[in-house]
């Protein structure tokens, strides 16, 4: 049964049931059909959203453009030196003038209280395309990407490798437990997620008959995943000096063939992008450089087999976003 999702925004996962993912996610799948048979969707024509940018991203702007287009809508970009927000102007000031001028608001940027407050007083929907906490928009790519793979979801063991300590394994944590897949984070024991974070999904992930389980043990942490899922190791914002120590401390939670082969023979890897694989970036190459590593935190062995679906899973943040944006902007 379809929800009535209309004027409200997307924050935090946490801040969803269960049933009003798996709407979204049909609908993702409804918007998918439509554009891959070419069907014109334009039901959104004559509103207008703007993207505002803190921290650039290929795949977060892309996948609301294109999807603002496709639904019909104006879409204006700010990026970090075209706005004065938090400069000359209050986010809660910035919020206003622009709830005044545009029916959406996403944000990309840092601290989740910039994007609760711009929510506070835009007086439209405002959709978060990433904070230093939570990545919603990504989780619902990715648990499309598993579905359309598997044919379900529900009681997959999904395991997340590294630091888990960061916006991706934590909204990777709350989805899963809302929806009732199996969650594990497997890396060193001072990275796991907040402890008040795993206490409400391990809540959560009782009532929708899952698991949580944190572990710095690879062999166990894998075995028999369905899904085997990691980020890079040192994000954008952070330090580059942090490039040492986490080295260091990650890469025995490296994704190889060793723990592909643990994992159930059927699993896929996933990966929310940009990544490490190879020595094809200037970062890559630098890295290279200073300490001898051609691969990071996913060898290029696993990140182009068969097992990868990491351009399904980016092709499918553009199918999710859209549908957050049609189904709260309706």
């Amino acid at each position: 049964m379809p929800r009535n999702l209309s004027g409200r925004s997307f924050l935090k996962l946490l801040d969803f049931s269960t049933e009003e993912i798996q709407y979204l996610l049909d609908l993702s799948k409804q918007f998918k059909n439509l554009k891959l048979s070419g069907t014109p969707h334009r039901y959104l024509e004559g509103k207008n959203i703007v993207l505002l940018f803190e921290k650039t991203s290929t795949r977060t702007r892309c996948s609301f453009e294109v999807a603002g287009h496709d639904l019909g809508m104006g879409v204006t970009y700010l990026d970090p030196g075209s706005s004065q927000m938090g400069h000359k102007e209050s986010i809660a000031d910035t919020a206003r003038v622009l709830g005044r001028m545009y029916d959406g608001i996403e944000y990309r940027g840092f601290d989740q209280k910039i994007v609760e407050e711009l929510a506070a007083y835009a007086g439209v929907p405002v959709w978060n395309g990433l904070t230093t906490e939570f990545h919603p928009t990504q989780m619902l790519a990715d648990v499309l990407t598993a579905y359309e793979y598997f044919g379900y979801y529900k009681g997959l063991k999904w395991v997340f490798m590294g630091d888990a300590r960061n916006n991706v394994a934590n909204s990777l944590m709350v989805v899963c437990a809302k929806l009732g897949i199996n969650f594990v984070a497997c890396g060193p024991k001072d990275r796991m997620p907040d402890d008040e974070l795993v206490k409400t999904c391990r809540k959560l992930a009782e009532e929708n008959h899952c698991t949580i389980t944190l572990t710095d043990d690879v062999k166990k942490g894998t075995k028999d995943a369905n899904v085997i899922y990691t980020d890079i190791w040192v994000s954008m914002g952070e330090p580059k000096e942090l490039w040492a120590e986490r080295i260091q401390l990650l890469s025995p939670y490296q994704v190889n063939k060793d723990v592909m082969a643990n994992a159930d023979k059927d699993a896929i890897f996933l990966h929310c992008l940009p990544s490490f694989h190879d020595l094809k970036t200037t970062v890559g190459k630098q890295i290279y450089d200073e300490f001898g590593l051609p691969e990071m935190e996913v060898t290029d062995e696993v990140f182009e087999s068969r097992q990868s679906k990491v351009f399904d899973e980016a092709e499918n943040r553009m199918h999710t976003i859209k549908a957050v944006m049609y189904a709260t902007l309706k």
